[in-house]
């Protein structure tokens, strides 16, 4: 018996200055059979050879009506689906260029596994795709090929309103997430999102003389795709942050003349100025729990980090020194903030309890910046440290042997570096390959680099939770 999951749908609602994206959850109507009918969850795992990763095929879903949306969406599951299981590297997945000489299986159930088995595959996902009166319906199996057992079954359902598209990405993007956690324990990254912000409209601050580049903020799907804008102020809407349940983006607006703290609940539609215009404040950074914001502010006179509940209530003033402290970010148990501090003459990286107390100097570099701690269960913080005269390299910070290891070495300027929420990833800004900043991804190893954006010039990445 499949499982039947619902698929989410987006919707887009457009209020005065800026955008926020609602999500509506689709239910779909059916009535469960008596507990006692329900099968047992499946529990094989799929394994490969002696030391090495089960080999995945995942060749296109069937399309099970020929309409051109239907068979258009078979494709792009099956290879969006690849891609998200490449990601995490658990898998090895065959190419798909090499399915060509296998049989196209006749149903979900009818496979040729002789023919997969001798292309060395050890699990092999086939789906099915059929338009409905209301929108899509998806069914995945994923086979040990060698028993021709199932070992994963789910169907997924994505009803829309009437005109508006399915989003196939978001089946694929669903099905490898729950994979990875049936198969390996791991959370992937596939439905996650990427917030950033972008020169790329070219469009000149509003209100101003001078000829100034605005820039606003944007979303995108965690392998670049869909990229969308949010904000639409005509000024500098910068530095986003992610709400912990990704909810919320907390942001550096400039709409009213000066750095001011914004929070935009993209799913309700509500924009909120928690600070209430004291003074000016920038850079925010929400506590793991989403309770609280860490942020800059120099109200009382010099650049401190303060922080506050996320309604603006309860501002208390962390730092205390004549030099400027900035970048805060949460450890995982939002029981210390690292931040930037020059207190010691050049930028360095710093760490302080979550309320100020014992700060203490990590970094002795030439100048460091932009402190991003990893979540559990690494304990790492992944920096900007300036490598050269005009560049700066990410490095990651191993806090138990407090070692510093590269992850970038010199190719443009590589800047703002930002963990996957299963702390495996990081996105960065970097000015390889022509000079304008661009959006990379790469493994918190170093490998598997890959560009996210390529128009514009693009600043400040988040990876929502």
């Amino acid at each position: 018996m499949l499982r039947k999951t619902p698929i989410l749908i987006v919707v887009v609602l457009v209020f005065t200055g800026w955008v926020a994206v609602a999500f509506q959850a689709q239910q779909a109507q059916q009535t469960p059979p008596p507990p006692q009918q329900q099968p047992p969850e499946i529990s094989l795992t799929i394994t490969g050879g002696p030391g090495t990763p089960p080999h995945f095929a995942v060749p296109d879903f069937l399309p099970l009506t020929s309409d051109a949306d239907t068979v258009a969406a078979s494709k792009t599951i099956g290879q969006v689906l690849w891609d998200d299981l490449r990601f995490e590297r658990e898998f090895d997945l065959i190419p798909r260029d090499t399915y060509a000489s296998i049989p196209v299986a006749k149903s979900g159930t009818d496979v040729p596994f002789d023919r997969w088995r001798e292309l060395g595959t050890d699990g092999l996902v086939i789906g099915t795709v059929q338009k409905t009166g209301t929108g899509m319906r998806v069914e995945v199996r994923l086979y040990q090929v060698a028993t021709g057992k199932v070992a994963f079954s789910k169907l997924y359902e994505q009803g829309i309103a009437p005109g508006t598209p399915v989003n196939p990405r978001l089946f694929a993007h669903t099905v490898a997430d729950e994979i990875l956690l049936q198969q390996r324990n791991l959370h992937g990254v596939a439905r996650s999102k990427i917030a950033f912000d972008s020169n790329r409209d070219a469009e000149r601050v509003g209100g101003t003389i001078e000829e100034r580049q605005a820039k606003e903020l944007y979303v995108c799907d965690y392998d670049g795709a869909n990229q969308r804008r949010i904000t639409v102020g005509r000024t500098l809407s910068i530095s986003p942050t992610w709400s912990p349940d990704g909810r919320a983006l907390a942001y550096t607006s400039f709409a009213r003349g000066f750095p001011d703290v914004y929070v935009s609940f993209i799913y309700q539609g509500i924009l909120q100025k928690p600070t209430h215009g004291t003074g000016q404040n920038f850079l925010p950074a929400y506590s793991p729990d989403g309770t609280r914001i860490a942020f800059v502010s120099n109200r009382d006179g010099n650049d401190e980090i303060y922080v506050m509940n996320g309604d603006g209530t309860n501002v208390r003033r962390l730092t205390r020194s004549q030099a400027i402290d900035s970048t805060p970010t949460w450890s995982p148990n939002g029981e210390q903030i690292a931040f930037t501090s020059d207190r010691t003459g050049a930028p360095q990286i710093w760490i302080m309890n979550a309320d100020g107390t014992e700060p203490r100097q990590v970094t002795r570099e030439s100048y460091c910046d932009r402190p991003t701690w990893s979540p559990a269960p690494y304990n790492e913080i992944a920096y900007a440290s300036r490598t050269s005269p005009g560049g700066f390299d990410i490095k990651v910070m191993d806090l138990a042997r407090m070692q510093a290891t590269p992850i970038t070495f010199g190719e443009g300027s590589n800047e703002s570096p930002a963990y996957s929420a299963n702390g495996r990833h990081l996105v960065f800004m970097s000015t390889r390959g022509g000079g304008r900043a661009q959006l990379y991804t790469v493994g918190r190893d170093g490998r598997d680099l890959r560009q996210l954006t390529r128009v514009g010039s693009n600043f400040m990445p988040n990876w929502s939770h």
